[in-house]
C-alpha cells in the first residue's frame, strides 16, 4: 500500500519571506511540515521555525521571548493537523547564545508546553546564525498523532 505523503505550506509568497530570494523567480523549495498518513497514525515533520509574526519579523529580543513564539507557531501547524504538544517525540533546537540563562529561559518555557512524563526526546546546537537577523532559537519537531 502506498504512504500518503501531504505538504503543508502556510506562506503567503513563493520567497516564504526568505530575503535573498524575495523579487526572484526562485522559490523557496522546502515545505512548513510534512505528514506521513500510516494505518494507525500520521507522522507530522515540522521544518525549523524561527519567532516571527506573520510579517517575518522577529517578535521579542529575549531568548524566552522567542522561544514562547517558536512554541506557539508549532502549537498552531499540530493544532491545524489534528495534533497537541503532547504528540512531539523529537524536537531539535538551534541557538546562537548558549549561556546559563538562556538555557534556563528555554526549559522554562518549554515546561508550560509539555506535560510531565510527556517530554520528547532533544537535541541542542549552538549556531553562528539563523536565517533571520534577530533570531536567537529555531526548533524543528517530529510529532506522532494517533488517528484511530
Amino acid at each position: 500500500m502506498p504512504v500518503k505523503r501531504v505538504s503543508i505550506n502556510l506562506a503567503k509568497d513563493r520567497s516564504r519571506g526568505i530575503d535573498a530570494l524575495q523579487g526572484t523567480n526562485v522559490p523557496a523549495v522546502f515545505s512548513d511540515a510534512v505528514r506521513v498518513q500510516l494505518p494507525d497514525c500520521s507522522m507530522l515533520f515540522i521544518s525549523g521555525m524561527v519567532g516571527t509574526d506573520e510579517d517575518g519579523k522577529v517578535v521579542g529580543r529575549t531568548m524566552r521571548e522567542q522561544t514562547r513564539q517558536v512554541l506557539e507557531k508549532i502549537k498552531t501547524v499540530l493544532a491545524r493537523e489534528g495534533g497537541t504538544m503532547d504528540d512531539i517525540v523529537r524536537v531539535r533546537v538551534y541557538v546562537t547564545q548558549l549561556d546559563q540563562q538562556s538555557l534556563r529561559e528555554i526549559h522554562e518555557v518549554r515546561s508550560g508546553y509539555f506535560s510531565e512524563g510527556k517530554y520528547p526526546a532533544s537535541t541542542l546546537v549552538r549556531v553562528d546564525q539563523l536565517i533571520r537577523d534577530g533570531a536567537l532559537i529555531e526548533i524543528d519537531a517530529d510529532a506522532v498523532i494517533a488517528t484511530g
